[in-house]
């Protein structure tokens, strides 16, 4: 008896403009977040076109100019006042006449025109000297003298061999930095040095309390028979109730 009821409710149909069914796809497309970045990765494929004369180009180019220039010039205003003396080296008498000493005493300056002329020596190649030189060397050389039988040769890989690399560079590294032991612990002061006594000048200049004497630390005295004091000393007495 139900059976054709029962069949019945499963086969439902539901007409696709009905108002519930557009709210529901519209609510669908609302909250699709697929929907919502749709232009987006659109525009994204298609790149962009940015010209070179373009108002956000160059606002971006002299701001960076603006903000280069204000860096560049950031330490110098910070030095400005700070510099007590001569303009240069150069004009500072005592500084030039040091640097006129230390070129004096430089031996790479007083061996330099030496050096430069050591190595325009031209001998001929046929002198008797020369010739002289060459057979004696023929002579006393050990390579024609001697005929070795064999060559030794030693396998890369042999425990004497790898022994002997590492006590070799051991000891190269010891006497590479053997002639930094001695510096070792020694330090420099920058006591005396120009730029600490330019800052003690500048800070001399620049100090409020060598510059001006404060009124309270002057020593003052009253006079106590003065007439201004003696009167004021009179009104108090004929003032006072005791």
């Amino acid at each position: 008896y139900t059976e054709a009821w029962d069949a019945d409710k499963k086969s439902i149909h539901v007409m696709p403009d009905t108002p519930d069914i557009l709210l529901a796809k519209a609510n669908s497309a609302n909250i699709s977040h697929k929907l919502y970045v749709q232009a987006w990765e659109e525009a994204k494929k298609k790149g962009y076109d940015m010209r070179a004369d373009a108002i956000p180009i160059k606002t971006a180019k002299a701001s960076r100019d603006i903000a280069s220039d204000y860096k560049y010039k950031e330490t110098h205003e910070k030095e400005k006042g700070h510099y007590v003396g001569c303009p240069s080296a150069k004009d500072d008498p005592k500084l030039a006449q040091a640097a006129r000493a230390m070129a004096l005493q430089n031996d790479r300056l007083y061996k330099k025109a030496y050096n430069d002329s050591k190595t325009q020596i031209h001998i001929p190649a046929d002198a008797l000297s020369v010739q002289a030189a060459k057979e004696c060397q023929t002579l006393v050389s050990d390579v024609d003298y001697r005929q070795y039988l064999h060559q030794w040769t030693c396998l890369p890989d042999q425990n004497d061999v790898i022994h002997a690399r590492q006590a070799y560079d051991l000891q190269s590294d010891n006497v590479y930095k053997s002639d930094l032991e001695w510096l070792r612990g020694i330090g420099w002061l920058t006591e005396g040095s120009v730029d600490v006594v330019k800052a003690k000048k500048a800070q001399e200049l620049l100090n409020e309390r060598l510059y001006r004497t404060r009124p309270e630390q002057l020593k003052f005295t009253s006079i106590t028979d003065s007439p201004d004091v003696v009167l004021a000393k009179t009104n108090a007495m004929q003032l006072s109730d005791v």
